[in-house]
C-alpha cells in the first residue's frame, strides 16, 4: 500500500517506524524542504486606525472618520489693521519717502475737502456729451463717412436733449428757443 501511494523513501521510513511503535501522530512536521506559510487565525475585522495591512483594501467610512481626517482646525483671525490708516501711511511713504503723523493726515484731508473742484451738474455733463457727439459727426463728415453715422448721432443727440428737458425744463427751454434748436446744434 505504501508503494502504491507514491510516498518518498523518507516518508515510507517514517510511517514504518510509527506503525511499529503504536498510533500515528496527530500533527506531523512537513515532509519536504518547502515550508508552507502558516496562516494566523482570522479574527473579526476590527482593524486599528494605524494598522498597516499587506493587502490593499478599501477603508470603510467609519475607519476614515476615526482617522480625524474630517476635523477642521479652528480658525483664529489675526488682528485687523485700519485700512484707511495704512493707505495714508503708504501714500506718504511713496510721496515723501518718510512716514508722517496722523495730525498731518487730518490736515491733508481737510484741505482736500475744501480744495476739491465744484461738482459738475448733470445738465452740464449732458451738454458736454452732446458737444462730443456733434464733434464726432463733424470728424466723420471730413473723413467722408458722415452719412453712415448721421442717423445714429442725430438720434443720440435728440435723446440727450430729451434728457436735458427732464433734468431742467427752464434751462433746456432757453437753449431750444434759440432759433428752434438750430442754434443749439451750431453752438455745440
Amino acid at each position: 500500500m505504501m508503494q502504491e501511494s507514491r510516498l518518498t523513501n523518507f516518508q515510507q521510513r517514517q510511517l514504518g517506524e510509527k506503525l511499529k511503535g503504536g498510533a500515528l501522530p496527530l500533527k506531523c512536521n512537513p515532509t519536504s524542504s518547502t515550508f508552507q506559510k502558516s496562516t494566523p487565525p482570522t479574527s473579526s475585522k476590527s482593524h486599528s486606525v494605524g494598522s498597516l495591512n499587506g493587502k490593499p483594501s478599501r477603508r470603510s467610512a467609519e475607519r476614515c472618520q476615526e482617522g480625524n481626517a474630517y476635523e477642521r482646525e479652528k480658525f483664529y483671525p489675526k488682528p485687523t489693521r485700519d485700512r484707511e490708516k495704512e493707505k495714508q501711511r503708504l501714500q506718504s511713504i511713496l510721496a515723501t519717502g518718510k512716514e508722517t503723523s496722523e495730525i498731518e493726515h487730518r490736515k491733508c484731508r481737510d484741505s482736500r475737502e475744501f480744495d476739491s473742484e465744484p461738482e459738475r451738474d448733470r445738465f452740464d455733463e449732458v451738454l458736454e456729451e452732446i458737444r462730443e457727439r456733434h464733434a464726432f459727426l463733424k470728424e466723420m463728415e471730413l473723413l467722408g463717412q458722415g452719412k453712415q453715422y448721421q442717423a445714429i448721432i442725430a438720434t443720440e443727440i435728440s435723446q440727450k436733449i430729451r434728457e436735458l428737458e427732464v433734468i431742467d425744463k427752464v434751462r433746456s427751454s432757453e437753449l431750444l428757443t434759440m432759433d428752434d434748436g438750430e442754434q443749439l446744434l451750431k453752438s455745440i
